[in-house]
């Protein structure tokens, strides 16, 4: 367990002066800016207009439905962290030669990749701490608005940035960085297609495309888990009438939640073998 913290701290500081994560760090700063900006403008506007019971209920979608859109950046931004960040941390090392500084200590190799899982899944975690609650904090503070079960939420869409980090560590034990960066991302279209594809099947009663988007939801579930964050953060009147694009027509269930924490395991598992057995 030691190693395993030993080599976290260390990965933290070596990601600390990437530029990956400056830039990150800047890009996000700079969309809590234009988010402020544009909520409190947009809010003016919704403050201004007549006040009536249904004027009220209209004014708490729309709050709801613009924390969604902020949200739904922030997870895009999460997405791009997952993949990037991590992206040669192994393969960039095995490539250098860097690695063999480590495999020569005291540390078992599945230290070396759990200890670099973890320390990644910390940024992540902090950086979605900074992200949502920056986007949720502006809400409050402008309009004194808070969508419900904000904490389940957030741990979907963790458990979303946990899946894609797992599958950037687990490539990169055997992948080149150019490859296993345009593998992550190539299965995040593939689910981020699948998605869209099973929503529309739903919508249109079209049974095969329907399930054409649940088997690529299985073979990549980030986005069931994006899908499933933004209908348990809306209230139940956006949910049931489907009247924005972040209020799925096909409602992932919590198997698929089970099956995307198994999935995680299964791909840590899978690169801690590879790792193991591969010659350096």
């Amino acid at each position: 367990m030691r190693g395993i913290l030993t080599i976290s701290q260390l990965t933290i500081h070596e990601a600390l002066r990437k530029r990956v994560l400056l830039a990150a760090l800047l890009l996000g700063l700079a969309f809590l800016v234009i988010f402020a900006l544009g909520f409190y403008f947009m809010n003016r506007e919704v403050v201004l207009a007549p006040r009536g019971p249904e004027t009220q209920a209209q004014r708490a979608l729309i709050y709801i439905f613009l924390t969604m859109a902020g949200l739904y950046a922030v997870n895009f931004l999460m997405v791009m962290m997952a993949a990037l960040l991590p992206v040669d941390t192994l393969s960039g090392e095995i490539r250098s030669g860097a690695i063999q500084s480590l495999v020569t200590k005291p540390l078992r190799r599945a230290e070396i990749v759990l200890g670099k899982w973890l320390g990644f899944w910390v940024i992540l975690a902090g950086y979605l701490a900074l992200m949502a609650g920056g986007v949720l904090l502006i809400v409050y503070v402008i309009s004194n608005t808070t969508p419900p079960n904000v904490w389940m939420g957030l741990s979907l869409m963790l458990l979303e940035a946990t899946l894609l980090l797992t599958l950037s560590i687990a490539g990169g034990t055997r992948l080149s960085t150019l490859a296993n960066g345009v593998l992550v991302f190539g299965l995040f279209g593939l689910a981020f297609i699948g998605g869209w594809i099973e929503q529309i099947g739903t919508l249109f009663a079209n049974e095969t495309a329907r399930n054409i988007g649940v088997i690529a939801s299985l073979l990549v579930p980030s986005e069931s888990l994006w899908q499933l964050a933004a209908y348990t953060m809306q209230p139940p009147l956006m949910r049931d009438l489907s009247i924005t694009p972040f209020s799925p027509a096909s409602v992932p269930s919590n198997a698929m939640v089970v099956w995307a924490i198994g999935y995680t395991l299964l791909v840590l598992l899978v690169g801690l073998w590879s790792f193991k057995t591969r010659d350096l």
